[in-house]
């Protein structure tokens, strides 16, 4: 009932007169609370500072962020909305609170979010990959035998990929990479299949081949792959006062023009985004070579993170 309160508090000054200055220093206590790992004095400054000022919308991304991670998921999405009724929405913003939609079902919602970060950059990658999966599910709650094409849907990407005609080659890569069903399989991008060793183009193609008689493709269930990495990361950081450093932007790793380039070709915006991309994802790009790789790396272990891995999936 507290939280409640503050919520109706916080709403109810929508119309109240805005103080910026105020506002602003809320926001700063409320980040040194964060540096200092106290979330729940961050939540409450962060509270008074939208109270204060209402259409600040970078103090609102921050609080509805920080009730996510707190597990206050129906306060987060009313100050995700709000965050993104100020135009121009932030496309981070926008998707976060389309993943938040479709972990409760609301498809209609999340695609709603998505088209509008497509409308803005119809290239965005994250937002192409969570639309394909919303429309999938989508598709799947419009039949009248939903559950069960849930259940069957999940049932074939638990299909061993030993099932299906592959060379002894394909085959015993696949193995050593820790792809073991046809789901690992998915999440599986060209790029991390031709980083192995001994995994060469004639591979590829048969995979390809293969998943192109079933109807899939290599890669599409990457927004998976992605969406189970970011509540991963959350789980595993709570507490610990790094999950802070999620949010952070790229920009402040202070990378060289060649790496940022890279990282902006994948459209990874914060430190999160990158943390959700794999070695072979980043090496994928063109120009991004080792010393690039190696950069990134080490920019991470100082903020104590590091690159997912295909043993996280």
């Amino acid at each position: 009932m507290a939280n409640q309160h503050a919520l109706d508090m916080v709403i109810g000054t929508g119309e109240a007169q805005r103080n910026a200055k105020v506002a602003e220093q809320h926001n700063v206590v409320a980040k040194k609370a964060l540096e200092a790992g106290d979330r729940e004095t961050a939540i409450v400054e962060f509270r008074k500072a939208v109270a204060a000022d209402p259409t600040f919308p970078g103090v609102l991304f921050h609080l509805a962020f920080q009730l996510d991670l707190a597990g206050e998921e129906d306060e987060a999405i009313e100050m995700y909305e709000r965050c993104c009724e100020i135009p121009p929405a932030p496309l981070n913003a926008l998707i976060n609170l389309a993943v938040l939609y479709e972990d409760r079902g609301d498809l209609v919602r999340a695609e709603r979010c998505l088209r509008q970060v497509l409308e803005t950059r119809p290239n965005h990658e994250r937002a192409k990959l969570f639309m394909k999966d919303v429309l999938a599910s989508k598709g799947m709650v419009i039949d009248d035998d939903g559950e069960k094409d849930r259940t069957k849907r999940s049932a074939m990407l638990d299909v061993p990929v030993t099932d299906f005609e592959l060379s002894v080659r394909a085959r015993t890569c696949l193995k050593k990479m820790n792809i073991r069903t046809l789901g690992d399989l998915l999440r599986t991008t060209e790029a991390e299949l031709l980083s192995y060793k001994n995994f060469g183009e004639s591979s590829l193609v048969e995979i390809k081949q293969m998943l192109s008689t079933k109807g899939l493709r290599l890669g599409q269930g990457s927004e998976d792959a992605y969406r189970a990495s970011r509540r991963r990361m959350l789980d595993t950081l709570k507490g610990s006062g790094k999950e802070v450093a999620l949010e952070k932007p790229v920009s402040e790793m202070n990378l060289s023009v060649r790496a940022r380039k890279a990282l902006q070709l994948l459209n990874i915006q914060t430190l999160g985004d990158l943390m959700s991309h794999t070695e072979a994802e980043l090496m994928g790009v063109k120009n991004f070579g080792a010393t690039s790789l190696n950069e990134v790396k080490e920019k991470l272990v100082e903020f104590g993170l590091a690159l997912r891995t295909l043993d996280d999936e």
